[in-house]
C-alpha cells in the first residue's frame, strides 16, 4: 500500500476506521486493517472526510472587489451594474491570475471541486477563455465545471443565444439562464423553455439562477420543473438561488415542491449571499431571503449550499471556506436539529458532488483518494469550529497541510490549554 490514514472517524458516524490508498485510489475501509504502507498518517480520532464541493460560484468575477469602484449600496443590482462597467476593462490574464489564487485558497480549505457561472454576454468570451484556460491549468488538483451563464439575460442581452452556444461549443459544460432577469414574466419562461431545449438537444446540464427575487410571484423554477419533465432531463437540472420560495403562500409551496421532486430537479442555496442580499426592501419585519431548505430536504429534493461570491462586485468577504458557507446555512434555515446540522455538512460535500456528477467520490474501495482530515471529531463539530484542515489529499498525494488549532493561555491558576474539542 501507498498510504495508510489510521483511526479516523468517518461523516458517516463509524470510528476508529482505517483507510488503505493505494495508486491514487482507496483500496480498503475498516477498522485496524492489517496492512502496511510506504506512508502512515494518524487520524487521531478526527474527522476524515471527502473534499468539500462548491455548487455554485462565480470565479470570473472572484477578487475584483473594488473595481471599478466599491459597491457602496451593497445591493444586487447595484453588484449587477458595477459588473457591466467592469466587463470592458477585464483582461484575460487578469481574470486568469485571480482565478488561481482563488484555486490556491480553496484548495488549502478542502475544497477541491467548484462549479462557477461564467458570464457570456460579452462578445469577446474573455472570460469563457479565461476560465477554460483555468480549468486546464486546474486540474491535477481542482474539479472546475463551467456553466455558460447569460448574466444580463439571454433573450434581453444582444447576442447572449449566440454567445452561449458558442461557449458551450468552446468547452463549456453546462447550460446555464437567469429569467428573472428578463424583462416580462412570459420572456423569462420563454428563456426556461429555449435553454432547456437546447440541453436536451446537446445532452446536457442545465443550472439557471432562478427566482433570486423577494417577489412571490416570480415563479420561475415552476417551469424549470415542468420542462424538465417535459424533456425528460430529470437528474440533470439545478435551480440556484430559488429566494422567492422564501415569501410564497404555503398553499402554493404545497403544490411546487412536488412538482420540483418529481421533475428531478436539484435546489442550491447561498445562505452567505442571500442572507445579505434579499430582504433590503423591507423595514421590519424583515425576511430572511434564503429558500425554504428544510421544507426542500423533507420533500426528497437534493438541496447543496454554494459560495456564490468572494470579494467581488456583489459580495466584500468570503474566503472559500465551505463550512463558513454551512455555518451560516444552518442558522439562517434554522436547522439546529442533529440530523439537520448533518445535513448542512452534507449540502457542502456529498449532495454537490452527486449534482455536479462527480465520479468515485466517497469513503469507500474503488473511490479517488480525495479527502480531507479535520481538525474535528464529527461533522457538527466541524461547523462549530470552522475546523482546520490538518490534511488535504488528492489522488493518495498530500497537497495541504495545516496545524491543528490550539488556544494556550496564561492566566494565574488555569490550565495552559484550553481544548474547544468537547467530545475528547
Amino acid at each position: 500500500m501507498d498510504v495508510v490514514i489510521r483511526n479516523a472517524n468517518l461523516a458517516d458516524g463509524q470510528q476508529g476506521v482505517d483507510v488503505a490508498i493505494e495508486n491514487g485510489r482507496i483500496a480498503a475501509v475498516g477498522p485496524r486493517l492489517p496492512l502496511q504502507a510506504a506512508q502512515e498518517i494518524d487520524a487521531a480520532g478526527d474527522l476524515l472526510s471527502t473534499p468539500f464541493v462548491d455548487a455554485h460560484f462565480h470565479m470570473d468575477a472572484t477578487l475584483s472587489y473594488g473595481l471599478p469602484r466599491v459597491n457602496a449600496s451593497g445591493t444586487l443590482l447595484e453588484g449587477i451594474a458595477l459588473w457591466g462597467e467592469l466587463k470592458p476593462h477585464l483582461t484575460q490574464q487578469a481574470l486568469i491570475d485571480r482565478a488561481l489564487q482563488y484555486c490556491d485558497w480553496a484548495v488549502a480549505r478542502g475544497l477541491l471541486a467548484i462549479r462557477t457561472h461564467v458570464d457570456v454576454c460579452d462578445d469577446r468570451l474573455l472570460a469563457v477563455e479565461a476560465l477554460l484556460e483555468v480549468k486546464r491549468l486546474v486540474a491535477p488538483y481542482l474539479d472546475l465545471q463551467l456553466v455558460a451563464f447569460p448574466q444580463d439575460g439571454v433573450l434581453r442581452a444582444p447576442n447572449a443565444l449566440i454567445n452561449l452556444k458558442r461557449a458551450i461549443t468552446m468547452g463549456v459544460d453546462v447550460v446555464g439562464g437567469i429569467p428573472h432577469f428578463e424583462r416580462t414574466m412570459a420572456e423569462g419562461a420563454e428563456s426556461v423553455r429555449i435553454l432547456c431545449e437546447y440541453a436536451a438537444d446537446q445532452g446536457l446540464m442545465v443550472d439557471m439562477h432562478c427566482d433570486e427575487s423577494d417577489d412571490p410571484m416570480s415563479r420561475h423554477i415552476e417551469t424549470l420543473a415542468y420542462q424538465s419533465n417535459r424533456l425528460g432531463l430529470h437528474g440533470r437540472v439545478t435551480g440556484s438561488h430559488l429566494t422567492s420560495m422564501h415569501s410564497m403562500d404555503n398553499y402554493y409551496v404545497s403544490k411546487l415542491l412536488p412538482l420540483i421532486r418529481e421533475a428531478g430537479v436539484a435546489a442550491i442555496a447561498n445562505p452567505l449571499i442571500n442572507i445579505t442580499l434579499q430582504g433590503r426592501h423591507d423595514t421590519y419585519p424583515k425576511r430572511r431571503g434564503m429558500t425554504r431548505v428544510p421544507e426542500m430536504l423533507a420533500a426528497g429534493i437534493p438541496v447543496a449550499f454554494g459560495h456564490d461570491c468572494v470579494m467581488d462586485p456583489w459580495y466584500s468577504l468570503g474566503s472559500g471556506d465551505m463550512l463558513e458557507v454551512a455555518h451560516m446555512g444552518l442558522h439562517v434555515a434554522q436547522m439546529t436539529g442533529q440530523a439537520a446540522m448533518r445535513d448542512c455538512f452534507r449540502a457542502v460535500t456529498s449532495t454537490p458532488a452527486a449534482i455536479l456528477g462527480l465520479q468515485d467520490y466517497g469513503v469507500a474501495p474503488g473511490c479517488h483518494a480525495d479527502l480531507v482530515l479535520l481538525d474535528a471529531a464529527d461533522p457538527v463539530e466541524a461547523i462549530r469550529l470552522r475546523a482546520a484542515r490538518r490534511m488535504v489529499m488528492r489522488r493518495g498525494k498530500i497537497i495541504a497541510e495545516s496545524p491543528r488549532a490550539q488556544a494556550r493561555l496564561s492566566l494565574p491558576g488555569r490550565p495552559e490549554q484550553v481544548n474547544f474539542r468537547l467530545n475528547r
